[in-house]
């Protein structure tokens, strides 16, 4: 049988508050051989202090792997042809077995940062996935987010607009989805679909009832122009109150788009994933393209950048994704929160206070037993 242990504590505003962080262990290992003998499942807990813990900082330095996320990096004012970036990784393919070592590895990594960022309390994380059908936006949310703390993290998947949803600005249901501070907010899809199915289909521009805007003539460049710029202040306004914004594109291929359409027609448990719609969405396959293109090259900043990502290999795919936020989140700087001396005493308080009910409990336990053979 297992035991949970180690707590952290930290100070906020004058409370006390409970960090923790688990690890299991073997009750003969903690507990002893007497206790396990005498059939005593206590709780131990060790307060461990993270002020000058040079743990904190090696998760913020060790490197999981040799990926150069800076080439995935779209730099401010590029012009984006995606005709001429690469929907495969360049080099050896990647194994399955290495690729799942690393991603394992990639994943625990950053589990414990989410642990510190979440601690540090000043800054909040958005990360953006958009892609053509297929591309494996769902896959890669499942595989690289799977070892965060769900409590931390919340994803929001966006589909067409409803009625409701049109009669608000176009941003409105999107801000009601970002993360407060020490929070991820992952969004499948985002607010970058009004530039990019509006942009392919200007028809829809319509439906939003904009004032000025009742005819599709109006959709036009300067409509456009107007919209990025609308995006890239909505983005520099996040990024100054905290948030930092994480876009990623996946970049699939035509080719690689049909193979695994016709997957999901041949996998009877995977028929769900396909809809008609899908192919009529690959009919505008060059629009789409144009459209992504443009987007990415008027909205990647300094601050909000976009990373373009070889999507045909989706092994590789989610360990680059992975090996983005990882480095993304070191340039945080963030940290576990110090104590001070009188913080410190507080917490000497608590661990005598939480020995002192174990032995408590262990001496209640004994007179039990003792009452029990006397009765006998």
């Amino acid at each position: 049988m297992g035991i949970f242990y180690r707590v952290g504590f930290y100070f906020e505003e004058g409370s006390l508050s409970a960090l923790c962080k688990y690890q299991r262990i073997d009750n003969d290992k903690i507990q002893g051989k007497e206790n396990a003998d005498h059939g005593l499942n206590i709780v131990r807990f060790v307060i461990f202090l993270y002020l000058d813990n040079p743990k904190s900082q090696q998760y913020m330095d060790s490197k999981s792997n040799n990926i150069d996320t800076k080439k995935f990096r779209v730099k401010p004012d590029s012009k984006v042809n995606l005709n001429k970036i690469a929907t495969k990784p360049s080099g050896p393919e990647l194994s399955k077995d290495d690729a799942k070592r690393q991603l394992n590895e990639s994943r625990e990594r950053l589990a414990e940062i989410q642990d510190m960022f979440y601690a540090h309390n000043k800054y909040a994380v958005l990360i953006i996935f958009q892609a053509m059908d297929a591309a494996g936006k769902d896959g890669a949310v499942k595989h690289i987010m799977s070892g965060f703390n769900p409590l931390g993290v919340k994803v929001s998947s966006f589909k067409a607009p409803n009625s409701t949803e049109l009669d608000h600005n176009y941003f409105w249901r999107h801000q009601l989805a970002l993360p407060a501070r020490g929070e991820i907010a992952i969004h499948n899809r985002s607010h970058y679909e009004n530039v990019l199915v509006t942009r392919v289909h200007p028809e829809f521009v319509l439906s939003e009832n904009i004032p000025g805007i009742d005819d599709i003539k109006h959709v036009n460049n300067s409509f456009w122009q107007n919209r990025f710029k609308q995006i890239r202040r909505f983005e520099k306004n996040l990024n100054e109150n905290g948030t930092i914004v994480l876009k990623f594109f996946l970049h699939l291929s035509k080719k690689e788009q049909k193979k695994r359409f016709i997957e999901r027609i041949d996998n009877p448990g995977k028929n769900w994933k396909f809809s008609h719609s899908d192919m009529k969405e690959r009919g505008f396959w060059d629009e789409y393209q144009k459209a992504y293109g443009d987007a990415i090259s008027e909205t990647s900043t300094k601050e909000s950048p976009w990373f373009i990502i070889p999507a045909d290999d989706k092994r590789y795919a989610r360990l680059a994704i992975a090996s983005v936020i990882t480095d993304e989140f070191e340039k945080l700087k963030i940290h576990y929160p110090k104590v001070s001396e009188k913080q410190r005493a507080e917490l000497q308080k608590a661990k005598t206070q939480l020995m002192a009910e174990g032995d408590k409990n262990e001496r209640k336990n004994g007179l039990e037993k003792t009452l029990k053979v006397t009765k006998k």
